[in-house]
């Protein structure tokens, strides 16, 4: 069984050759690797393993405290695989290729709350604790995206976060390259398979704009003007947000640039024999980049210096 309307189901049954063969190109690009290739845990030289961990430790020292509160944030959305892994499962349904990329896609996922979490314990970047609540009650609030049972909109989300996710880990990456080379490494990792993910979904949802582009397109506005981070309804995520947008890790002109990336890859605005309607909408995802060029330039002129304070870093504050 899948969700959506008969005719979406009956496009996303018509691309499962067109999704196979997308996964057979990931999988040709695609290097594998695993936590413990970048954070090795191997007993046979005890002494040697202690010294490195010991490394870790003195060099993250040095990390800015924005550094690790994205570290954490972006951890605890890492974490939040299992509410994806669902939503998939129960948008597409079993025994095809969009439940074998569902399973593909989690298990090359799933490394990478692993390999940051081995990386943080080892570093003692933060109170795990406090992180692990954080992860508890953002798996335990379940994750509810109000798409109304539309798997257009799934795939159109997961083409907006895939790229959002690289994008932070990245520039997280950067800004800890100079300190702790280590952790740059693990975030490059981390970042090149969300690029990949985020290749195939936009691949894909290319596809079902070619198919059905007045459904996709009224789907695609729906999600571009709604986009949130999974998590962002827990405690303390909003606060971690906006220290990643002030330290210039993520904000709004990084969605911006995501957005008119994909409305340029599909080429939403040359896209023609729409129906007025279907106008209408095109017309309004062309506008969103000025729109949140505008958000952006209000939210600057307004912008004073303030004060955070999180548990994650033991209750120190920053001031940005």
């Amino acid at each position: 069984m899948r969700l959506g309307t008969p005719e979406q189901v009956e496009v996303l049954t018509a691309l499962e050759p067109a999704v196979r063969g997308e996964i057979e190109l990931h999988v040709e690009r695609r290097r594998l690797w695993f936590p413990n290739d970048l954070m090795p845990a191997d007993a046979a030289d005890q002494d040697q393993r202690l010294a490195e961990e010991q490394q870790v430790r003195d060099a993250a020292r040095g990390l800015p405290d924005e550094v690790r509160i994205a570290l954490a944030l972006n951890l605890l959305t890492e974490e939040g695989l299992p509410h994806f892994h669902r939503l998939i499962a129960v948008y597409f349904g079993p025994a095809s290729p969009w439940s074998d990329w569902n399973n593909l896609w989690t298990a090359e996922e799933d490394r990478h709350g692993c390999v940051m979490r081995d990386y943080v314990r080892d570093a003692r970047v933060f109170d795990m604790r406090a992180v692990e609540q954080m992860q508890f009650l953002y798996i335990k609030a379940g994750f509810e995206p109000e798409w109304q049972q539309d798997p257009y909109r799934l795939l159109a989300y997961t083409s907006l976060q895939e790229k959002a996710t690289q994008i932070s880990h990245a520039n997280t990456g950067r800004m800890a390259a100079g300190i702790e080379p280590r952790l740059q490494r693990v975030l490059a990792h981390v970042a090149g398979d969300e690029s990949r993910h985020y290749q195939f979904y936009r691949a894909v949802f290319g596809e079902i704009l070619r198919a059905d582009p007045e459904r996709a397109i009224e789907s695609l506005l729906k999600v571009t003007l709604n986009f949130a981070m999974p998590g962002h309804n827990i405690a303390g995520f909003s606060d971690m947000s906006e220290v990643l947008g002030r330290a210039g890790i993520f904000g709004t002109r990084h969605y911006r640039s995501i957005v008119e990336e994909l409305l340029e890859y599909w080429q939403i605005g040359a896209m023609t024999g729409l129906s007025a309607h279907a106008q209408h909408n095109q017309e309004r995802l062309m506008k969103i980049p000025a729109r949140l060029s505008r958000m952006a330039d209000y939210a600057d002129a307004k912008l004073q210096r303030r004060r955070f304070s999180f548990d994650v870093i033991y209750g120190r504050s920053i001031e940005l």
